[in-house]
């Protein structure tokens, strides 16, 4: 099936056939990121796939893939949306990005506080979330230090390698 309809993943892998999918999408996911393509499209069986570049819409401009915008604040093929004309305080902030494909989970259990929050302070090594992958919850502990300004997955969603988790403007 190749429509163009998104359907949502199930909230979390169910079996390893679930994590070996994730792991397939991943690693194409950094393909489509290091060629020059701006879609993959993958089909076996009645099963399909496509992988699209975010596109870049500049105001009364024709859609451009982020891929040949070549702009100084979004370098090509990244995959990041140009930053090209906003303000400069609103660009990206330096973020913790996750090491794996996963769940997200903010807290380290249902109900319970999470590990960091918007205004909060983060330091160096301290614990920032839970990716559950492969049946395992592994603890991610942030690179940087600073205030964080955003919590950028909801706790439960399917979050993938390098994907920013939190943006921290430093000290």
């Amino acid at each position: 099936m190749t429509d163009d309809v998104a359907v949502p993943p199930p909230a979390e892998p169910r079996d390893d056939g679930d994590v070996e999918l994730l792991a397939l999408i991943d690693r194409l996911a950094d393909l489509l990121e290091r060629s020059d393509l701006t879609e993959l499209e993958v089909t076996s069986g009645g099963t399909g796939l496509i992988l699209r570049k975010p596109v870049v819409v500049a105001a009364g401009s024709v859609p451009v893939p982020a891929a040949t915008q070549g702009t100084a604040d979004a370098p090509a093929g990244t995959g990041e949306p140009s930053t090209a004309g906003r303000d400069p305080a609103a660009t990206a902030k330096p973020s913790v990005k996750a090491p794996l494909t996963g769940i997200f989970y903010a807290s380290p259990a249902p109900g319970t506080a999470p590990y960091v929050q918007v205004g909060g302070e983060v330091a160096v090594g301290q614990v920032i979330g839970l990716i559950e992958a492969m049946k395992l919850f592994n603890e991610i502990k942030s690179d940087l230090a600073g205030r964080v300004v955003r919590v950028v997955p909801d706790s439960g969603a399917l979050v993938k390698a390098k994907q920013p988790l939190i943006e921290v403007e430093p000290l």
